[in-house]
């Protein structure tokens, strides 16, 4: 009565709180931009002056900038990483405005302060004196000068390297770019600064002000960036591809539960349970590792879900052997679960192996669809096994299942060996 009572109501509990969070834990999930439409841009970075040097933390830092700008967008979670040693890859879901996402990511990249070299003609200046790099993040904002005219306030990392340059420009322009564009009309140098701080004033209205600190504040990106590759995902495709996968893993769900009550009766029942128990433990994850689900997440999705089947069926299998064989039914069950353990262990770990190297050694979707394998199967060996095979071991010793029929087994089969 007890082993009965606790299989109820740890049945009842776990149905209760799978039916009552799955609406808001389904709107919590995070869609990449191949299910919700967005923009993907693949870059290879070089350093911004002829000669220089690519390095991982000057990549590391040009990507985090990129991510900064692309927030600065009043995007949802942009997703930013680097690929080998000179490629960025920004992923931006929900992205109505293409070129304006182009414009934005790409001006950071190349923002300098310059001066004028010897033999320059009037109005031009080519040599680059700062970088937005050198800038203190978020340091730029717009003040008012004594005559309550817009200025931008600045602050820059080495002291010393801008009072050098102060120095020796003083009484010349300092020119802003931004790719090879001039910024505004440029300010002049008019005194040597040594604490690092200054005050670029030209005649800008407020919006020209607000605009230039922007930029230098979102610009530290220390190398150069060129779009290599680019794809766009619209909301109406990305959609129709998220609708038309869960109603093909709906389909695909219906009839794997059919299947197992068809062919396990009870035992069958008990293990599409714990299939929807590992499902929904797996959206559960998502939510709280804040994963971003795409299609290869599906995929992986929809693979550690055959292999939670998989391991049902050796399960039931082994124990409706057993049975044949001529063994009791509680001998069965032992006998049958310790041999399965085994051989759907031994899968799972080759499995988890392979998928390890995957993410270990690949980029992007490939990483995901690993990750989320790992996961699925760290979940099926916690849900289809344990969890499985514990509910199982409760009813046949409360003697809810004590009959080889009621597990799909002929009497005649019995028999016959």
């Amino acid at each position: 009565m007890k082993r009965m009572l606790s299989f109820i109501i740890t049945v009842v509990v776990l149905t209760g709180v799978m039916v009552f969070t799955t609406p808001g834990l389904l709107d919590r999930v995070r869609l990449g931009l191949d299910l919700k439409g967005g923009f993907e841009i693949l870059y290879h970075a070089e350093p911004m002056d002829t000669g220089g040097t690519l390095t991982r933390a000057s990549l590391q830092k040009t990507a985090e900038s990129l991510e900064k700008r692309a927030n600065a967008l009043g995007t949802s979670e942009p997703e930013v990483t680097t690929e080998g040693t000179d490629r960025i890859r920004l992923k931006i879901a929900g992205v109505t405005d293409e070129a304006e996402v182009r414009k934005k990511m790409k001006e950071p990249a190349v923002l300098t302060f310059r001066s004028a070299k010897e033999g320059d003609a009037a109005g031009v200046f080519s040599k680059i004196e700062l970088v937005g790099s050198d800038f203190v993040e978020g340091a730029a904002e717009v003040q008012r000068d004594q005559l309550n005219r817009p200025e931008i306030s600045i602050s820059i990392k080495d002291k010393k390297k801008f009072a050098e340059i102060t120095e020796r420009l003083l009484g010349k322009e300092l020119a802003i770019y931004l790719d090879e564009n001039l910024l505004s009309a440029p300010p002049t140098v008019r005194a040597v600064l040594t604490d690092g701080k200054a005050s670029i004033s030209g005649g800008y209205t407020l919006d020209e002000a607000r605009e230039i600190a922007d930029t230098i504040n979102l610009g530290a990106l220390p190398l150069k960036l060129t779009e290599k590759y680019s794809q766009s995902v619209g909301a109406t495709l990305g959609k129709q591809s998220l609708d038309e996968t869960v109603r093909a893993g709906i389909i695909g769900s219906v009839i794997i539960l059919l299947f197992m009550l068809l062919m396990y009766r009870l035992p069958g029942v008990l293990a599409s349970f714990a299939l929807i128990l590992h499902t929904w433990l797996l959206i559960l994850v998502f939510v709280l590792a804040d994963f971003t689900l795409t299609l290869p997440g599906i995929a992986a999705f929809i693979l550690g879900i055959g292999m939670a089947v998989d391991a049902n069926i050796i399960t039931n299998e082994r124990i409706r052997e057993e049975m044949r064989s001529g063994k009791g039914i509680m001998s069965s069950v032992k006998a049958g679960n310790k041999t399965s353990f085994r051989t759907v262990m031994d899968a799972n770990v080759t499995t988890i192996i392979v998928a390890a190297v995957m993410f270990a050694f690949g980029t992007g979707a490939v990483k995901g669809f690993a990750l989320i394998l790992i996961v699925e199967i760290v979940l099926s060996i916690v849900t289809n096994l344990y969890f499985a095979h514990w509910l199982l071991t409760v009813l046949v010793k409360a003697g809810a299942l004590n009959k080889p029929k009621q597990f799909g087994v002929k009497e005649s089969d019995i028999s016959a060996l």
